[in-house]
């Protein structure tokens, strides 16, 4: 049971509201036809029953929906940063279907929980596909989840469109990428921290959870670094799910940073912030570059032991735009108005409206017919702005931004890049050799690069 589970509100019923009423629909209809079914033998005639006035009322009530799949764990130790990721993307269904579906057909979102375990995420993907068909899944968190179904996806030829930043070092052509990779994201801190305006850090440790985003997302961290002629004071991963810091935290000191960018992910969080507290080590002393804490995860951290730390993302809350502000709103109304939204959660909402607009622009939801479209590039105005898909990678086109944590859970921005950076899955000075161009041939790959995790 996740000890730190998201607030109960009415969020949970209404998040699966479309699929409970076309359940309950459906339920109805049945109940009708099975009633009704003596009346029709009346007055169609024992001996010839005449079923066209069926097939009338069958045109009357509609097509049929599409169905589409939302993976996310509300389970385990990831449901405190996944939860959202649902509520986003049952808000966006849900505002596409008021406005109309897609094609004219409702969306009916099929819900399923990864319980925060790779077979259950298999066991899961595999369900949605065979067993209830869905066009498209939305979904998975961590890389080992989404390392795990990527197999299925490819070998049935379905699309997932994966909301999460992430290490890179992947691309296929079953999967669209709406997180930010490295380049957009971690390079651009440390560019920033390096510098006078970010204090000139020269000791950065490298601290994570053990699996495969964190390994190797700092695996290009170190040859980035490299190529300054620069190493990193340290390097400790901790398993999924830890709670102990104290060992950790000794380990940092005795390295004497001046900066520690963490890649640790889940409800670890709550703990490694909360160690570092206890042990009277401040912001100023030695902040926290965080690629995996947001507005969401700020919700169950008390400012005390956050406030003046650091994260990256390309979006937060607090961007100021008229877009942004509506999102917001709608996604308050919707859930709450003590909820927060947070960067996953954007891109988990911003990338069903890029399927919507790939497939009305397709005129279908065949896979082959979307996945065209996309990699012809296309561009989507999200609340965190404007965005491309790079049909080449299959990854976006994304904005950098650095917030430091304030007093109220929230962020101020105190850095944002002039313009979107293009994606770099395969970073040349990490990956030599290695490039992806889908548009022309796909995968062109060079010399092994073996990272502990994967």
């Amino acid at each position: 049971m996740n000890r730190f589970p998201v607030p109960f509100t009415r969020s949970y019923a209404s998040s699966l509201t479309p699929t409970r009423r076309c359940q309950r629909t459906r339920g109805h209809a049945a109940l009708c036809w099975l009633l009704s079914f003596p009346l029709l033998l009346v007055f169609a005639g024992c001996n010839k029953p005449n079923f066209a006035w069926i097939e009338s009322l069958k045109k009357k009530a509609g097509p049929e929906p599409i169905r589409v799949g939302v993976l996310h764990s509300q389970t385990g130790t990831m449901a405190i940063s996944e939860t959202p990721l649902r509520h986003a993307e049952i808000l966006a269904i849900e505002e596409i279907n008021n406005a109309g579906g897609v094609l004219g057909r409702q969306l009916e979102p099929v819900v399923k929980d990864g319980h925060s375990r790779q077979d259950h995420f298999q066991l899961r993907s595999t369900d949605l596909i065979k067993k209830h068909d869905v066009a498209v899944v939305f979904g998975c968190w961590t890389s080992a989840d989404r390392k795990a179904v990527l197999p299925i996806f490819e070998q049935s030829n379905k699309l997932l469109f994966y909301p999460l930043q992430y290490e890179g070092n992947e691309s296929s052509r079953n999967v669209f990428y709406s997180g930010s990779t490295p380049n957009q994201q971690i390079l651009p801190a440390i560019d920033w921290f390096l510098s006078k305006e970010g204090g000139n850090k020269k000791k950065i440790f490298l601290l994570g959870s053990d699996y495969v985003y964190p390994r190797t997302a700092n695996y290009i961290v170190k040859k980035y670094l490299g190529t300054k002629s620069m190493n990193a004071a340290g390097e400790i991963y901790v398993p999924l799910g830890h709670r102990d810091f104290g060992s950790v935290i000794d380990q940092i000191l005795e390295a004497q940073p001046d900066l520690i960018l963490s890649t640790i992910n889940g409800d670890s969080n709550i703990h490694f912030y909360r160690n570092l507290h206890e042990r009277g080590i401040t912001a100023s002393q030695l902040p926290v570059v965080a690629t995996s804490v947001g507005e969401g995860e700020l919700r169950v951290l008390p400012p005390e032991i956050t406030t003046g730390h650091y994260a990256v993302w390309s979006y937060f809350q607090s961007v100021e735009s008229a877009a942004n502000q509506k999102f917001v709103q709608s996604y308050k109304r919707e859930f709450g108005h003590d909820r927060v939204l947070d960067d996953p959660m954007e891109a988990a909402y911003a990338q069903v409206y890029l399927w919507k607009q790939a497939v009305e622009k397709a005129g279908t939801t065949d896979t082959d017919a979307v996945r065209k479209v996309l990699e012809a590039g296309m561009e989507l105005d999200a609340p965190g702005g404007r965005g491309r898909m790079d049909g080449k990678t299959h990854h976006m086109h994304k904005r950098f931004r650095l917030g430091k944590i304030r007093g109220d859970r929230q962020f101020d921005i105190v850095y944002e890049s002039a313009d979107t950076i293009a994606p770099e899955p395969y970073p040349e000075f990490a990956f030599p050799g290695w490039s992806c161009d889908w548009t022309r041939g796909g995968m062109k790959k060079g010399p092994a690069v073996g990272v502990i995790g994967q």
